[in-house]
């Protein structure tokens, strides 16, 4: 067996984060072209996907983030009455998102086994709890899990972001070579705001005593936007793991970072 590489899909790259639950068809499946072509290379491939529009927007609205809260606070629609039928429907929402995604592969020959973390992890944070070298053992083509919706011990649920997900794999799992962010919008960590960044503000070497500008869209996002991803990154590079950060709406760039060949993005390191 081959090395390992992790490939995130933010959510934001493959749903229209303005529209509920609207995935984005043909960037899904150029992704799972990429990864097909990891396959043939020999590599092994674990994928983590995000939430966008499928999980971000109703567990913000719902306050899922912030655990159970009391009935008095909690705003009630006609189809969902309390934050535990908002965890359910939330938990589904990512369900479905997984099959399309899972289609995806289907529709390019691959095997997959999805690993929904509500069913096998604890906590929020890279510290949760769960066995995730027993739970990513498959013989599968790919295994695929994603930011959930999971039991906890304090506040009796909470948000597992994908980002916090990727540590524990690459801490966890032998033989881990990389891992890649996919993100939407911009080429990888930028100097400034994207909206008057230009090419030459591109960071193409990123550890954390460098300063950035993250856009982490507060009114949407439940999990910590590029700031997590970098902050994430640097504790896998630590242990001496490849870490970048590329826009996936670019397949080849995605595809060259699994292949450890140089591309426009972010490599992130930890010092």
């Amino acid at each position: 067996m081959g090395d390992v590489v992790v490939i995130k899909f933010g959510g934001g790259l493959i749903t229209n984060k303005s529209q509920m639950c609207t995935p984005e068809l043909e960037i899904i499946d150029n992704l799972v072209g990429v990864v097909k072509q990891c396959i043939e290379d020999g590599l092994r491939v674990i994928v983590v996907h995000g939430a966008g529009s499928y999980g971000h927007l109703r567990a913000k609205y719902w306050r899922l983030n912030e655990g159970l809260i009391s009935d008095g606070e909690f705003s009630a629609q006609d189809d969902c009455k309390s934050q535990k039928e908002a965890v359910n429907i939330v938990r589904n929402d990512m369900l479905t998102l997984n099959k399309i995604i899972v289609k995806s592969f289907e529709k390019h020959g691959l095997t997959t086994k999805s690993l929904p973390p509500h069913e096998w992890a604890r906590n929020t944070g890279s510290n949760f709890s769960g066995n995730v070298k027993n739970t990513f053992n498959a013989e599968s083509d790919v295994m695929i899990s994603f930011g959930d919706v999971v039991d906890c011990d304090e506040g009796e649920f909470g948000i597992l972001s994908g980002d916090d997900l990727v540590v524990r794999i690459c801490q966890d799992i032998s033989r881990v070579s990389k891992l890649v962010f996919a993100i939407r919008g911009v080429d990888g960590i930028l100097r400034r705001p994207p909206e008057v960044a230009s090419e030459d503000d591109l960071i193409e070497r990123w550890s954390p005593n460098v300063e950035f500008s993250g856009v982490h869209y507060t009114d949407i996002d439940v999990t910590g936007g590029i700031g997590l991803k970098a902050t994430r990154g640097a504790e896998v590079a630590e242990i001496g793991i490849d870490v970048f950060i590329v826009n996936g709406e670019y397949p080849e760039r995605l595809l060259n970072a699994c292949r450890g060949i140089p591309t426009i993005g972010t490599q992130i390191f930890s010092q």
